[in-house]
């Protein structure tokens, strides 16, 4: 991580630890909680947080050590499960009372380069998995008369990059689906919402550093400060823990009238 110049290490690391307290009075006792990709990075924040707040939370995730790893730290249950297969959503319990669509991939790679089966995959992970996974839980949320669904995409599902076929057409139709489920839960309780992070503190993001330099042709140590933070205007890769704070303020009863919202925690791209 590249420190802004004219801040020292201290206000840094007073920011990372002001970014990782819970602010938000929360009372998820006798809820259930489904977090995808929850073994690692935001998904693991986001279960972490559900679970101090009382929900019952399963930890969903392709790997499946890490999803055993999580849940027996927070007290929850794991599901081991590759959501790009269609009939993995069958094996979850649809009593959910949240669902946290947050699982996700990339690929970087010109468009002219890009691998069909690549962004059929990553589109079944992160467009057609959510959908199936919310059309399984509604049920039970409907006859509840609460719901909420949270679907985690990206600064990348109200804007673009190059190189990102097909991670930006998946967060855009992410995006509509929450909005449509919006629409019709309304009635019944239930809110749908998307929190659009930018750059965060995760492996997806370590992930790409190499492609990226790749892809631009400039040098690894350059990626983050010129490609990722480029448009930001707090230089500084976003914490898990305040994704998920933002989160818990989502199910808190102060945000029952926020749905079919994009909610932007980029440090400013979205305003560049």
């Amino acid at each position: 991580m590249t420190v802004e110049p004219g801040r020292d290490d201290h206000a840094t690391h007073r920011t990372r630890q002001d970014a990782t307290s819970q602010v938000v009075r929360l009372d998820l006792a006798g809820r259930t909680a489904l977090v995808t990709g929850g073994g690692s990075g935001i998904g693991r924040a986001c279960a972490v947080r559900l679970a101090a707040a009382g929900a019952k939370v399963t930890v969903v995730d392709r790997n499946t050590d890490r999803a055993e790893e999580v849940a027996a730290e927070i007290g929850g249950q794991a599901v081991g499960l590759d959501l790009a297969v269609p009939e993995a959503a069958e094996r979850i319990d649809p009593a959910l009372d949240i669902v946290v669509n947050n699982a996700g991939l990339q690929h970087v790679a010109p468009l002219d380069e890009f691998p069909p089966e690549r962004f059929d995959y990553l589109h079944r992970v992160m467009v057609t998995a959510p959908f199936l996974i919310v059309r399984r839980a509604l049920p039970h949320m409907y006859a509840r008369g609460w719901g909420r669904i949270v679907n985690i995409s990206s600064v990348h599902g109200l804007r673009a990059s190059p190189f990102k076929a097909a991670y930006v057409s998946a967060k855009h139709a992410l995006e509509g689906l929450s909005k449509v489920v919006a629409l019709e839960g309304a009635a019944h309780g239930v809110t749908a919402n998307c929190v659009n992070p930018a750059y965060v503190r995760t492996r997806l993001v370590e992930d790409q550093v190499s492609a990226q330099a790749a892809a631009h042709g400039i040098a690894e140590s350059e990626v983050i400060e010129r490609i990722m933070l480029a448009r930001a205007a707090i230089k500084r890769l976003i914490e898990p823990e305040e994704v998920a704070e933002l989160l818990a303020y989502l199910c808190s009863p102060a945000a029952d009238f926020i749905t079919g919202a994009a909610i932007p925690i980029d440090g400013g791209w979205t305003a560049n």
